[in-house]
């Protein structure tokens, strides 16, 4: 859609800059963070953005900001029956950091999420001692402050599972991502527009494949879908599993509990997101299900829906410059005159994973 709004603004003579970013690695790698950081958006007026989903909306949602670290633990291998005395295990010192993060649950803000996996268990043989072990970490919150807070407890634990195991520590941050600033000014705006796009039709063979996809998930994950929808538009969507209509924009702002690089923009540039049904109803993120419907029409169609959203969208704020002034003044409103600090410090440069390490890490 990128051309659409380039070709009527030549046609039309309206003066403005459509810029088109490719943001790498929203998963794990923070993309946007890192280019946000390098002032990638520091001359930009509104940002625009989709994501995949299983129903047709805008987003007016707040999100948790997060961080990503590794820890990393070395110790002192010996042969575990013959000379335990003499190892020093860093997987203890992993086992017992997870230990006092799980112990400090109960002494933080309901909202913060924290979880972790064992990346390297220091080997397969238990009559050795780990000469090193490895843990990653996500810490989350509503605000950045409250994410180092919960970050810098999460660093002090670690330290002393390393005295307690007479090991070595270090961490490391690998991104983050502030929490998602909504803009209500421009998602009014995007809604309208959506509402006055024409739906594509899917075809019967499309609605077999999306039933069948529907049919493949969890008991679990219908019963989720259901209490997001309600019973009403449940059975409907069970026999019909594509969203076919715009969901109603909600008047209060609602959180979400996981996180988005998406966010680091909205602290800087004024930002709408909508999402669209590329897949079928209560099909749950990053599964099987959501990878086998990338090349249904459907997806196809949901894609297009974006594309319009966003470039009528686009059009609409570039020729009425007080809507942009609009959407400025309200980011600033938010705000509430805290100014934007990227919780990755400058010296971190982005991950740079393997193919085998990037089907591991997606986390966000």
């Amino acid at each position: 859609m990128i051309v659409l709004k380039k070709e009527y603004l030549k046609e039309k003579n309206v003066p403005g800059t459509v810029r088109y970013y490719g943001c790498p690695a929203e998963e794990s790698g923070y993309g946007k963070t890192y280019m946000v950081r390098e002032g990638f958006f520091q001359d930009v007026d509104v940002a625009f953005s989709w994501h995949p989903a299983t129903v047709n909306g805008v987003m007016h949602t707040s999100s948790n900001a997060v961080m990503q670290a590794t820890f990393k633990f070395k110790g002192r291998s010996s042969h575990a029956a013959a000379s335990p005395h003499l190892g020093r295990s860093a997987l203890d010192a992993v086992e017992l950091m997870n230990i006092g993060v799980n112990y400090m649950r109960e002494h933080m803000i309901d909202e913060a999420r924290v979880h972790y996996a064992i990346t390297n268990s220091g080997g397969i043989s238990p009559n050795v001692v780990q000469a090193e072990a490895e843990v990653m970490y996500l810490i989350r919150a509503p605000k950045p402050s409250q994410v180092k807070e919960l970050y810098e407890r999460v660093v002090k634990i670690a330290k002393g599972a390393a005295l307690m195991t007479e090991t070595q520590m270090e961490q490391e941050i690998q991104g983050a991502c502030a929490n998602l600033i909504p803009n209500q000014t421009m998602e009014q705006l995007m809604h309208k527009q959506m509402m006055q796009i024409n739906l594509a039709e899917v075809k019967d063979e499309e609605i077999a494949f999306a039933k069948a996809i529907y049919e493949s998930t969890s008991a679990e994950d219908k019963e989720a879908a259901k209490k997001q929808v309600g019973s009403l538009l449940d059975r409907a969507l069970a026999d019909h599993p594509v969203f076919n209509q715009i969901a109603p924009m909600s008047k209060n702002v609602s959180f979400m509990t996981g996180s988005t690089d998406v966010a680091d923009v909205s602290w800087n540039v004024p930002t709408a997101q909508c999402v669209t049904a590329t897949w079928a109803y209560a099909t749950p993120f990053h599964t099987w299900q959501a990878v086998a419907q990338g090349k249904t029409g459907y997806a196809h169609d949901a894609m297009l829906l974006a594309g319009k959203a966003i470039a009528a969208t686009a059009i609409e704020m570039i020729e009425n410059q007080e809507l942009i002034s609009q959407a400025k003044q309200e980011l600033e409103d938010r705000l509430e005159g805290e100014s934007y600090e990227c919780l990755v410090p400058s010296h971190i440069q982005p991950p740079n994973y393997s193919e085998s390490e990037q089907e591991n890490y997606s986390v966000v």
